[in-house]
């Protein structure tokens, strides 16, 4: 499989100048949670709510971070 982008998630976070510490503790889950999100990792709808949030983003903006959202829905 091709190394295809499926999230704005590091990008964002550095742009903010965030660790993956600080995101995960905004967003209430682990490190290791946000590294493998950040590498492309499945996660679940709520993980992805989080993170959003704790982006200081709105959920209705979720296709900016997450770029296969209707895709991954369970």
């Amino acid at each position: 499989m091709g190394q295809r982008l499926k999230n704005a998630v590091q990008r964002l976070r550095e742009e903010q100048l965030l660790s993956k510490a600080e995101l995960a503790r905004r967003a209430g889950v682990s490190v290791l949670t946000i590294d493998r999100v950040e590498r492309g990792s499945a996660c679940r709808v709520d993980t992805k709510r989080k993170i959003i949030l704790a982006l200081g983003m709105d959920v209705a903006e979720r296709k900016r971070v997450f770029f296969e959202d209707d895709a991954d829905r369970r």
